[in-house]
């Protein structure tokens, strides 16, 4: 395992949230003129983006995640991604926030499959920044905080070799290994099969650096070159015209983390038939893990350091359906299995020692708690890990 895969992995997760809460939001928003109270406007959407990517990016909370550590288990942070939905008036109730959660994993997995190279997950990260900070040209302050992590990240990953490039990917790989979620786009393309396993093409680009295969040379003892021989690929191979730019600006070549919903299409996910299964046969061990109180003091060191932009006034906050009606957001809630849905956490994280103690003693007991009854009403499906922050 490499202890310099969380950035990524967080980073990578948190883009392709924010492509997927801006495409909604843009589909929901009514012009300003003729919304109601309760309706979404362009500059509640610019506001919920300035307000997540702002508490994203924040200076104490990247400090923490760029120190070397191991990569923490899919609940913790999956925590953390709940807390970050919910840093601004937006609100999304559990349905809502799994299917977003779903589509966060299954894009990434898909992009770390098609690096060409491992050092390539790198490239996809800088093209997520760069969306994020168009999200936020309009916001000096904001795009000063992703310009920092962007230069953390230049000078954290580029010094590394390409084999600690292949042990971040293979850690990665390991994280995703067993999640197998269908989603429409996917689907749609025809890169995803029906079990929810992607289609690896078998054509394009070669990593930069290599040659196209078709070509066998054989060499003496001396190391000269003394026979060629030629063979027929299945696939057809082309050489990368230039190496993407690992700089602060440049054009990275490489389109992988680029937004694939700027073009408006409905986004569905569905459970395989094996994830189904395996989950229904495996089913979480409530008894205490000894990792847990480690993993979640981590969260509790990372959360306790973020600002939650709460309602102000007598704001109530706007509720976001990432389903097509409210019908089907709630049908899904129903028919997702209970091992696959993430429970959320009880945290109370303060920089109080006292509290810090306590903190950890709850964590490491795995309490969790039921979602509140009625959490799809608009403005009461708050998390509760957001109590006493």
């Amino acid at each position: 395992m490499s202890a310099r895969t969380l950035p990524l992995l967080f980073l990578n997760l948190g883009g392709e949230m924010l492509y997927i809460l801006d495409q909604r939001l843009r589909a929901q928003s009514i012009p300003g003129d003729k919304a109601r109270k309760d309706e979404w406007t362009d500059v509640d959407r610019k506001r919920v983006m300035n307000d997540i990517i702002s508490t994203m990016f924040n200076k104490k909370f990247m400090e923490e995640l760029f120190k070397p550590q191991d990569l923490y288990s899919k609940k913790a942070l999956r925590t953390v991604y709940d807390r970050l939905a919910h840093a601004s008036i937006m609100r999304l109730n559990q349905a809502s926030m799994d299917k977003l959660y779903d589509l966060m994993t299954m894009a990434f997995k898909y992009q770390v499959l098609l690096c060409p190279r491992p050092r390539d997950v790198l490239l996809v990260t800088f093209n997520h920044l760069d969306a994020i900070k168009d999200f936020i040209s309009d916001s000096p302050g904001i795009l000063n905080q992703v310009d920092e992590t962007f230069r953390r990240l230049i000078e954290t990953y580029n010094c590394l070799s390409d084999g600690e490039f292949q042990l971040i990917r293979q850690t990665l790989l390991i994280f995703f290994q067993d999640m197998h979620i269908r989603v429409s786009i996917f689907l749609k393309d025809k890169v995803q099969n029906s079990n929810g396993r992607f289609v690896l093409p078998i054509s394009g680009p070669v990593p930069w650096g290599t040659e196209v295969p078709g070509l066998i040379r054989i060499f003496n003892h001396k190391g000269v070159e003394v026979k060629r021989a030629e063979f027929t690929t299945a696939g057809n191979y082309v050489t990368p015209q230039r190496e993407g730019s690992f700089e602060l600006y440049g054009d990275r070549v490489l389109k992988l983390g680029t937004n694939m919903y700027s073009v408006t299409r409905p986004v569905e996910t569905h459970m395989s038939g094996s994830s189904k299964n395996l989950a229904s046969q495996a089913k979480e061990n409530t008894a205490p893990n000894p990792l847990a109180k480690e993993e979640l003091n981590f969260l509790a060191r990372l959360l306790g350091g973020l600002d939650i932009q709460k309602p102000a006034g007598g704001e109530t906050g706007f509720r976001l359906n990432l389903f097509t009606t409210d019908e089907e957001e709630e049908h899904a809630a129903q028919t997702r299995p209970e091992e696959l849905s993430y429970k959320v956490i009880n945290i109370e994280a303060t920089q109080e020692p006292g509290r810090r103690a306590e903190l950890s003693r709850i964590l490491g007991e795995l309490e969790v708690a039921e979602p509140r009854p009625g959490s799809a009403e608009k403005g009461e499906d708050l998390l509760a890990l957001m109590d006493g922050l």
